[in-house]
């Protein structure tokens, strides 16, 4: 190893040793399956370890065909009392498979192979700060999620750089707006706490692709295998009501996602700007990517 690189590592791991003991406890980890869950964490991540990736994308992509087929299953994260770092992987919905992969992605990163990294780091990108603090730490709203994991170094929003960007202006308030529908917001002071995190939100301002335009050939070439892919809506007080993975076949992207309509996870049998056109609630798309390592 290079002398450098050693001290530089020597003094940089007690500063991450530092950083992880603030992380998830095992006791506020809520598995689906424990033992199931950790043994299959550990041995996506060890082969993964053995791959050549080029790009952080094409490692999104390949983890995300890992989880082929698995059951869609929604409101996993949900629960009755205080918030757990939930980890289930025998039903995905949208958010929790796109977390789980991106997750996945970064303990590979830093080539590791433990579950309990692989925690740390679906903690440090679900929760604001990547810290869990109760149900209103949870990055809700993906508006919310690209903002916060942004400042923090670890996405960047590419939306801007592609061919016919446009800009939308909304209000997210649906949670509180919709509050029977969160049994967690029946606490008020949960409920008030969200509340405020909203008000960061009014009249939010970000970057989209109208649905028009997703199927045009420079916006096709600018979107890479293994973006993120934020799926925008008409919903009132709402951002995002889909996300998955964009995977090209013959140049054209697809999107590779935990389905509720066909109740796993699975690629699109058509590309997503058709995808687009058969949701008339859907208006566009927003592009994330992981910096590469």
């Amino acid at each position: 190893m290079n002398p450098l690189r050693f001290l530089i590592l020597t003094a940089v791991f007690p500063a991450l040793l530092a950083i992880k003991a603030g992380a998830a406890a095992p006791a506020d980890v809520r598995f689906s399956n424990e033992a199931a869950d950790t043994t299959r964490i550990n041995n996506i991540l060890m082969e993964a370890i053995g791959q050549d990736f080029r790009s952080s994308g094409e490692c999104i992509e390949w983890l995300g065909r890992k989880f082929m087929d698995t059951p869609y299953v929604g409101g996993t994260l949900e629960c009755d009392g205080e918030e757990k770092l939930t980890v289930n992987l025998d039903g995905l919905d949208c958010t929790t498979f796109v977390e789980t992969v991106v997750a996945m992605a970064y303990t590979i990163g830093e080539r590791r192979s433990s579950w309990r990294d692989f925690v740390y780091n679906l903690e440090r990108i679900r929760y604001r700060g990547g810290n869990m603090d109760g149900y209103p730490s949870r990055l809700h709203y993906i508006s919310d999620w690209i903002v916060d994991n942004t400042h923090r170094g670890n996405i960047a929003e590419a939306t801007g750089n592609i061919p016919h960007a446009d800009h939308m202006v909304k209000t997210l308030d649906f949670m509180t707006e919709h509050r029977n529908l969160y049994p967690a917001l029946g606490d008020s002071a949960t409920f008030e706490r969200l509340k405020s995190v909203q008000i960061g939100y009014r009249s939010h301002r970000f970057p989209y692709i109208k649905t028009q335009n997703v199927g045009k050939k420079d916006t096709n070439a600018a979107m890479k295998s293994g973006d993120i892919v934020a799926l925008t809506t008409k919903t009132p007080g709402l951002d995002i009501s889909h996300m998955g993975i964009i995977v090209k076949q013959d140049g054209v992207p697809y999107m590779l996602h935990a389905s509720s309509s066909g109740k796993k996870v699975e690629i699109t049998p058509y590309p997503i700007s058709e995808y687009l056109h058969k949701n008339r609630n859907l208006t566009g798309i927003r592009i994330i990517r992981l910096k590469d390592w």
